[in-house]
C-alpha cells in the first residue's frame, strides 16, 4: 500500500488511512480515461488575449458590513469586508503549471496589480491543483505581507516543501477557524479531487469555505462536482444566512470526464437555489484554458440556466479580472 507523504492522521469518512475520497462519490477516472479526453477531439480554440476590466485599486480596508470583491481572475478572489482582506487562491503567474514553460498560459492579466494589493491578512489556499496553489505567488506575496495561510489537511507539506517560510494551518472538514471580531472560516466538502504529481493523487485535502460574518456568510467554491446536491443544501441549512455565494461555472466539458469534480453553469445555478444565497459571484472561467469548451460559453450558458430557472442576472454576477462585486450596505 502507498504511504501518504503529505498526511498521516486517524481515518475517516473521507480518508481511509492512505488517501481522501469524497463518500459515496469515490474519484474514479483513470489515466486511460485523462489520454481517452485529452485525444478525443472536441476543443474550442481559445483567443491569445481576452482582456479583462481596467485593474482595480482597491482600498486599504472596507470597514464593517461593507462587502467588496475583486475578480483577480480564474477562482482567484480578494474578499474586503468587516477590516479583513481575504486572498482565495491567488495565481499570479503567467501559466497553471509545474513548469514556466508549458502547460496552460492566462490570457488576461490579474485584475489586480500585484504592487496594488491592499495589506493581505487571510490567505486561504482550497487544495493543490496548480491552477488554485501557486507557490510563486504564495512565496512572493510572503516576502511582502504578514498573512494567515489557511488551506486543508496535508497541503503545509507540500507548501514548506518549496518554501521553508510558507508555514500553513490546516484543517479538516468540519473545522471553524476564528478570524477575530466575530469572523470565522469554516471548513466544507465539496466533490473534488488532489494532485500535484503522478505519485500523490488524493493524498492532499480540499474544500470549500464559508466566511462566517455578522452580516451573513461567504461561501467560496473552488471545484466541485455536482452530484446528488445534498452538500449545498446543507450548506444552506447550516447558514440560513448566506449573503453571497462565489461559484464556479468553467473547466465542465467533456460532461463525461469533468462532472464528478467541476459543476457546469446550469449546475452552478442549482447550487445557488439549493443553498439560498442572496447573490452569487462567478469565477473559474475565462483566464486559463483547461477543457473544451470556448472561453464565452459559461457566461452564455450561465444567462440561458438564469432564464430557465426564473432568476435574474443580476443576482448571479459575471465579470472578468477587474471587475468589483461592492456591497456598501448592510444588508
Amino acid at each position: 500500500m502507498p504511504t501518504n507523504r503529505y498526511y498521516s492522521g486517524p481515518t475517516s469518512d473521507h480518508f481511509d488511512g492512505t488517501r481522501f475520497f469524497s463518500p459515496g462519490h469515490p474519484f474514479n477516472k483513470s489515466r486511460t480515461d485523462l489520454l481517452k479526453w485529452q485525444f478525443g477531439g472536441g476543443k474550442v480554440a481559445w483567443p491569445k488575449a481576452y482582456p479583462g476590466e481596467p485593474f482595480d485599486v482597491p482600498p486599504v480596508r472596507v470597514a464593517g458590513s461593507g462587502l467588496r470583491v475583486t475578480s483577480i481572475g480564474h477562482a482567484s478572489v480578494l474578499i474586503q469586508t468587516f477590516g479583513l482582506n481575504i486572498l482565495i487562491d491567488p495565481v499570479w503567474s503567467e501559466r497553471a503549471s509545474p513548469v514556466a514553460w508549458a502547460g496552460p498560459k492566462r490570457v488576461n492579466p490579474p485584475g489586480i496589480r500585484f504592487e496594488d494589493l491592499p495589506p493581505i491578512d487571510i490567505v486561504l489556499v482550497s487544495h493543490n491543483h496548480y491552477d488554485h496553489m501557486d507557490i510563486a505567488t504564495l512565496s512572493r506575496l510572503r516576502r511582502r505581507h504578514g498573512f494567515r495561510l489557511i488551506t486543508p489537511l496535508g497541503n503545509d507539506r507540500i507548501l514548506v516543501g518549496a518554501d521553508s517560510e510558507l508555514t500553513a494551518e490546516t484543517h479538516d472538514w468540519g473545522a471553524r477557524v476564528s478570524l477575530g471580531d466575530g469572523l470565522a472560516v469554516h471548513f466544507l466538502p465539496s466533490h473534488h479531487w488532489s494532485a500535484r504529481g503522478l505519485g500523490d493523487r488524493l493524498m492532499a485535502l480540499w474544500a470549500a469555505f464559508m466566511i462566517e460574518t455578522p452580516a451573513g456568510a461567504i461561501y467560496h467554491i473552488a471545484d466541485t462536482g455536482y452530484r446528488d446536491g445534498a452538500l449545498f443544501r446543507e450548506a444552506g441549512r447550516l447558514f440560513p444566512h448566506i449573503r453571497l455565494a462565489i461559484l464556479p461555472i468553467g473547466a465542465y466539458e467533456p460532461r463525461w470526464f469533468m462532472r464528478d469534480q467541476h459543476v457546469n453553469p446550469e449546475e452552478a445555478v442549482r447550487i445557488l437555489r439549493d443553498c439560498g444565497a442572496d447573490r452569487a459571484l462567478a469565477h473559474h472561467w475565462g483566464t486559463f484554458r483547461l477543457t473544451n469548451e470556448g472561453i464565452e460559453e459559461p457566461p452564455r450558458a450561465l444567462g440561458e440556466a438564469l432564464a430557465a430557472a426564473g432568476i435574474a442576472p443580476e443576482r448571479f454576477r459575471v465579470q472578468r479580472p477587474g471587475g468589483v462585486l461592492d456591497l456598501t450596505s448592510a444588508p
